[in-house]
Parts: structure tokens; sequence; C-alpha cells
């Protein structure tokens, strides 16, 4: 079976992980699995270690105009917008996703009022996957956080959209760690690489198909013709009209 190419693809695997270092993140040591899946398929991957730029808190696109003083967020929409693949990675602390990853999500939720040129979400045309990485449980738990924001906010979610690795509760070796035998923690997964495999197609076909089709149709979710009172086929019930 011949391989796809993908060459007018572009993906941005955001680690979300705590630590300063990338080389030093676990996180994206699973991100590196997806990074060569879809190199290998001919995709442009772009990759943000997100705690390395001052993103402040909060849910409007540009947060120095509510009172910080600095806010690279602006600076790194671009490059949100250019992606068709938009992939979370985040560790798990105390079963959720790291500050970090929260703090995009809701900095990704501030730009969700912006249309693109057919009045849909700007989100609209874009698919979206999540990593996680930990030594408790919650992937599954985490995965469904994160799929939910992205696919409230317009992306599509292919099947199987997440891939994670947990070692033993508690204390202990992650993700990549080194091991005696030579075989780095987790990398002799079967559970990890078939979902990691899984995950990086389904998110590059979807992503492929969503672009040969020129997006998703706007009947229906055209926010301009909404706003300017087009019901697109719903009648609704009559309002209730109550005495007094």
């Amino acid at each position: 079976m011949d391989a796809p190419r993908y060459e007018d693809l572009t993906a941005l695997l955001v680690n979300c992980s705590l630590t300063p270092d990338p080389a030093r993140s676990h996180t994206g040591r699973l991100l590196d699995v997806v990074d060569h899946l879809m190199t290998g398929a001919g995709v442009t991957v772009d990759r943000l270690h997100a705690v390395g730029h001052d993103i402040a808190p909060g849910v409007q696109p540009d947060m120095r105009e509510h009172g910080w003083e600095r806010d690279e967020w602006p600076d790194l929409w671009p490059r949100v917008q250019a992606a068709d693949i938009l992939v979370l990675g985040t560790p798990i602390w105390l079963g959720e996703e790291s500050s970090v990853c929260r703090r995009v999500v809701e900095r990704l939720y501030a730009m969700s009022g912006q249309l693109n040129d057919a009045g849909q979400s700007i989100y609209y045309g874009k698919v979206g996957g999540a990593v996680i990485t930990g030594n408790e449980d919650g992937v599954k738990h985490t995965a469904m956080s994160l799929l939910f924001a992205l696919s409230h906010l317009g992306l599509t979610i292919p099947p199987q959209a997440d891939v994670g690795w947990i070692g033993e509760i508690g204390p202990g070796p992650s993700y990549g760690d080194p091991r005696e035998d030579d075989v780095p923690v987790g990398f002799d997964s079967d559970f990890t690489r078939t979902n990691a495999t899984i995950m990086s197609w389904n998110l590059m076909h979807t992503a492929d198909l969503l672009r040969r089709a020129g997006g998703l149709p706007t009947y229906g979710n055209d926010r301009d013709a909404l706003q300017g009172g087009e019901r697109f086929g719903y009648a609704g019930p009559e309002p209730v009209k109550t005495d007094g």
C-alpha cells in the first residue's frame, strides 16, 4: 500500500509542558513521534513550546489592551491561523492538563469570535488532536477535555484523535527517560505507538478531506446570515404566553 503524501498541509504541535527546556520535555518526546509521522508524509510541521513565551492569561485577543504589560499571543496567533492541524500536548498534573495548556485553550477561545471568509468560525476547516503524558491516571479524561474544547471552538475532531502514555502511579520515570536496556521508557509501548500512528494519519486524512472539499458547507453555520435573521430551516416553538 502506497502511503499518501500531504505536502500541502501544515501542522502546529503545541507543547504545554511546564519544563522550560524543550529538550527535557517528556511531552515533547511523544510529540516527536507525531512530528516524525507527519513530516514523513510531507506535512510542514511547526513546533511551539508554550511555556517559553509570555502568554498572558485571559480570553481576549490581546491582553495588553486589558491591563497586562506583556502578551506574546498576538504574535503567536498567525502560526495557529496557518495550521491545518492543531495538536495540543500536555502532561497530567493532579488529573488534569497543565496550567500552561489551559491558558493556551483560553487564548484559543479568545479568537473564536473571528470568522473566516464564509462567515464561519475561524477554526472551521482545521482539525485537532491531543497528546498526553504523565505518571498517574487521567489520559482519557484529559483528552476528553481538550478535544471537547477544540471541537467547541470549531475544529473538526477525527476518529481516535488522541494518544497518551502514563507510567506507574507516583514518582518514577517518565516517557523517554533512559532505561537499562537502552530502550527509553515508553518507546516500546505497542498501545502508545499504535494510537500515535492512528491519530497522526487520521488528522492528516481529515485535514486533506476538508481542504479538498473547500471546508465545511456554510448552510446552517453562517454566522453573518444567522445574525441577519436567516433561520436555516429552524422554525422553533412559539414563545410561551403567560398571564400577567
